[in-house]
């Protein structure tokens, strides 16, 4: 699966054209599995980022006054481009990221179906009507657009991440500016390509690519910018929030998370097994909804252990379809694993397996982190507290359910969680007691889908969630109309 349509330099999209940063400077996008140079980026400034916003701001007022039925429709036509060009937006997704064919293919199709889900939004935009204590007075709400929305994406699933935003944002009848995640750019641009070919009119959606804080920052400072929406770390969320607050824009918040996944001695101890190693490795770790917290009752603990350890054993690294994980996504996060690993075995730590950058022939180029599992940890040392963003995962022992719901609990973050459990009733009070956004009886700590909205507690974000028609409320406001009749009148 080779990309044939990226040019040897990535730009930006403003108005409906591709052009440069003002200042003509590039970066280069290195390949995760290779540590070669894939191509040329934009770098983008405050300059950049304004032409995006002042474009962004002259096409909002003609595409909300068109009806949001027309929108969807928009909206299904960009889907359909997804779809018919979906093997090369895969070859892309899978070049940036090193991420499997397969596994591209699989995100493309979530994507999609996130796209076609917010298309069909557009005729079921709901709002209300209700009575009125008055007499001869009719209520009802209705959704209006906020404006201008800022847009700022993580690179690890980056079709996905383009689509949890992009389509609802449209729909509601903004325009947008999308800070393409540095790490994968061209994911972004090939969006925008197939969305202006579709018939999105110029000016709708702009993207914009460049670092954080040349180019991010000053989409977040910007008064004409309404509603900022971030997905990424906990530390970039609380600089957003801070920022954007001081002018009381609306912000969305999906942070990060280090989620737990209980294992019962109840539990098929096999089934746990293949879903802790999805939750901890695939996509090698990269999600916010990884698991990264393994807490097993002590009665099975060591059974448990050795079955993981069988299986991370097993475990395939690369960028092939029969590999089971690739690399990370570059070397500054894989040198952040490495250190984090190193703090805890000088703590006391126990590193079970991996713990080390893969340096053999066949993965010396590129960024590849070992699968690793740590035991003997402290629950509240670095390790346990803090996003890594990578194949990692600390095995905790626990001696009952009680235990290891209070450990559960004992976290930063509320993102995301899971237990595995025969009982319907330790199942049925797990979900309910667990401080998360999600949470999952019997599978992974991931597996979000269209219609169904995610987010988190804690320092997991600020409340708001996306996807879902729960992505309606971050991207439009609720108009009260009161209408009175004069029964004079009639």
């Amino acid at each position: 699966m080779n990309p044939t349509k990226i040019s040897d330099t990535i730009s930006n999209w403003i108005n409906g054209k591709e052009c440069a940063a003002v200042s003509g400077r590039t970066f280069d996008k290195l390949s995760p599995h290779s540590g070669q140079t894939f191509c040329q980026v934009v770098r983008s400034e405050g300059s950049d980022v304004t032409a995006a916003i002042r474009a962004a701001r002259k096409a909002q007022p003609a595409w909300a006054d068109t009806t949001p039925v027309q929108r969807g429709d928009v909206l299904h036509e960009i889907t359909l481009a997804m779809r018919k060009n979906r093997e090369e937006l895969a070859a892309i997704v899978a070049t940036e990221t090193g991420m499997s064919g397969n596994a591209a293919l699989g995100e493309v199709g979530g994507a999609i179906a996130l796209g076609e889900f917010m298309a069909g939004e557009g005729r079921r935009f709901y709002g209300r009507t209700t009575t009125s204590a008055t007499p001869n007075k009719y209520a009802m709400t209705i959704r209006q657009p906020l404006g201008v929305a800022g847009l700022i994406i993580a690179a690890n699933t980056p079709i996905a991440n383009v689509a949890w935003k992009v389509f609802p944002a449209l729909l509601c009848g903004n325009a947008a500016v999308l800070k393409a995640a540095e790490d994968t750019p061209a994911t972004a641009w090939y969006f925008g390509k197939l969305a202006h070919e579709a018939g999105l009119p110029p000016g709708v959606l702009n993207i914009v690519q460049g670092y954080g804080h040349e180019a991010g920052g000053p989409l977040v400072a910007d008064p004409d910018v309404d509603v900022v929406s971030f997905t990424g770390s906990t530390a970039v969320g609380r600089q957003i929030a801070s920022i954007a607050g001081q002018r009381l824009a609306k912000v969305s918040l999906e942070l990060g998370g280090k989620n737990p996944l209980v294992v019962c001695d109840d539990a098929d101890l096999e089934h746990a097994a293949k879903w802790v190693l999805l939750s901890a490795f695939s996509n090698a770790g990269q999600r916010c909804a990884s698991g990264s917290r393994i807490i097993v009752f002590e009665s099975v603990y060591e059974q448990f252990r050795d079955l993981l350890l069988a299986g991370t054993r097993k475990l395939k690294l690369g960028p092939a379809n029969d590999d089971d994980l690739g690399p990370v996504i570059n070397e500054r996060q894989l040198n952040n694993m490495l250190t984090a690993i190193e703090q805890s075995r000088k703590e006391g730590a126990a590193i079970l397996i991996g713990g080390e950058r893969l340096t053999d022939a066949a993965h010396a180029g590129g960024f590849y982190m070992a699968p690793t599992l740590i035991e003997n940890v402290d629950p509240h040392s670095r390790i346990s507290t803090t996003e890594l963003f990578g194949p990692i995962a600390c095995l905790y022992k626990v001696k009952d359910f009680a235990g290891a719901l209070a450990m559960a609990n004992d976290s930063p973050y509320g993102l995301t969680a899971c237990i595995h459990t025969r009982s319907i009733h330790r199942a049925t009070v797990f979900s309910y007691k667990v401080q998360a956004g999600v949470t999952v009886v019997n599978a992974g700590t991931y597996g979000s889908e269209p219609h169904m909205p995610f987010g988190g507690l804690k320092q997991s974000g600020n409340g708001t969630r996306e996807p879902g028609t729960e992505a309606l409320d971050v991207y439009s406001d609720l108009k009260n109309i009161l209408i009175n009749v004069s029964p004079e009148s009639l």
